[in-house]
């Protein structure tokens, strides 16, 4: 199976010295819980007390509008870091959470790659883009276009791990087989240390059959790879972007508020529990609302 050939796990990095957690947040498919999951997590992570970065790599930008940055506002963005080699630091962000960096995205992003398709090593901008600033974040969130192109290779290239929201459909392990597979492909040949963080069922309906048979058949199919914890399908949480708010702030009292609590907290522990890091430490939740 897939599962013994993209472990996961956590990179480890040098003793002693602060890098961030990469993570890139990816499925080829699109409405699957990519930016929802990106912006969120991000959140909770920083309401953590950690210190995060999320970059925007749709060229929908998605992820920039529902953290509330206005793109008629942005000026440099994550494209002139890709093409034009700018300082990391020149497109950062604050989010909307204290401890919650944002490198934003506009339509410009959707010329990146047949500006680079020409370029040497073109699916390693990302990550040299990155390396400046993976010493003042604890996490680094990737938030990958639904598509398996140059940009997301770039995500994986950059990142140390890949989370993988899957929607609760008929078709959503066929896809996670091909998805894994390149990852796989990913790994062998541009980027030796990338392992899977999990997969994330999305859009959970308890109510259906549909949602617990996809399920059983994920945790049986994948048991170690599958995250615990399952993000329920709400309308607050599709509610919240409009607002340009993560669902902490917009809504902190909802289930799906709840759960990206969850999943951070399991984020933060399959983190320590590979580096042998962080035990006894406690966290409290809270945000500026």
């Amino acid at each position: 199976m897939l599962e013994s050939d993209t472990p996961r796990g956590v990179p480890a990095f040098t003793a002693g010295q602060r890098q961030a957690r990469t993570i890139a947040i990816t499925n080829q498919k699109g409405g699957v819980g990519k930016t929802t999951t990106a912006i969120n997590l991000s959140a909770c992570l920083a309401a953590m007390g950690l210190k995060v970065l999320m970059v925007d790599m749709d060229p929908q930008g998605n992820a920039t509008s529902g953290v509330g940055i206005e793109k008629s506002q942005i000026g440099d963005c994550v494209y002139e870091l890709l093409v034009d080699g700018v300082d990391p630091r020149r497109v950062v962000r604050p989010g909307p959470v204290e401890g919650m960096d944002v490198i934003p995205s506009t339509l410009d992003l959707a010329a990146a790659e047949i500006e680079l398709a020409s370029e040497l090593s073109r699916e390693n901008r990302l990550r040299a883009g990155l390396d400046p600033l993976r010493t003042s974040y604890d996490f680094i969130l990737i938030d990958c276009p639904p598509a398996l192109g140059l940009l997301t290779i770039n995500s994986l290239s950059a990142a140390g791990e890949a989370l993988i929201p899957i929607q609760c459909e008929f078709y959503a392990l066929e896809g996670l087989v091909y998805l894994l597979r390149t990852v796989q492909r990913v790994k062998q040949h541009v980027n030796q240390r990338l392992v899977i963080a999990g997969v994330l069922l999305t859009m959970y309906d308890v109510r259906t059959n549909l949602s617990k048979d996809v399920e059983a058949e994920l945790r049986r199919e994948y048991p170690s790879m599958t995250f615990k914890t399952v993000i329920p399908r709400t309308v607050r949480l599709s509610e919240a972007p409009g607002y340009g708010k993560p669902i902490i702030q917009y809504e902190p009292s909802s289930k799906g508020a709840t759960a990206y609590e969850d999943l951070a907290k399991e984020v933060v522990s399959s983190g320590e529990e590979r580096t042998g890091q962080g035990a006894g430490r406690s966290y409290r939740f809270g945000c500026d609302g």
